[in-house]
């Protein structure tokens, strides 16, 4: 089995940070899923199989499957399980939730419209908009100490070439969100 870690999930958690959270580095994962035979099961298997064997909970779970899933090829970065591709980006604001959302809304506004719906009652507020390939959706987690966590995910993109340039974009928009406030 190749040693190489794919570019995609696994860049975003350190080894130690991993470590930490879980007790186990990417290639120690990698091995003992390896030794399973893993790299043949679906992915809702290899995340079962983790929590079961190792209760590392859901979120856990589901991010060293991914990791793995993508350094033995399985699966893309930025691939979904059903072979769509997406791309996620986030950033701290300095607002309060509602605020936070209404700057995330005038931030992309100019070059999308508004958005083709919003969510405001929920514990996550959200606003989504059709973008010429897929969907775009913000939502904004509960704010802590007047600041609150943007998240831009577009859906549905059309190819693993098109995450970069999607983060790239979302990242923009989120920095001018921040400006804003």
């Amino acid at each position: 089995m190749a040693e190489e870690i794919v570019t995609g999930r696994q860049d975003g958690v350190s080894d130690d940070a991993l470590a930490a959270a879980t007790g186990k580095t990417w290639a120690e994962w990698f091995a003992i899923l390896d030794a399973e035979g893993a790299a043949a099961w679906k992915h809702s298997a290899i995340a079962r199989w983790l929590d079961a064997h190792y209760p590392l909970g859901g979120w856990w779970a589901q991010g060293v499957t991914v990791g793995y899933e993508q350094a033995r090829g399985i699966r893309l970065p930025g691939q979904r399980q059903d072979g769509s591709f997406e791309a996620s980006v986030s950033k701290t604001l300095p607002l309060e939730q509602l605020p936070a959302l209404d700057a995330v809304v005038a931030a992309l506004a100019e070059e999308l419209g508004a958005p083709a719906s919003e969510s405001r009652a929920a514990k996550y507020v959200t606003a989504r908009w059709a973008m010429p390939v897929g969907s775009l959706l913000a939502t904004i987690a509960p704010s802590k100490g007047g600041k609150s966590s943007a998240g831009l995910t577009w859906q549905r993109l059309g190819g693993a070439e098109d995450v970069a340039p999607a983060k790239a974009r979302m990242q923009g928009w989120l920095q001018a969100a921040a400006e804003l406030g």
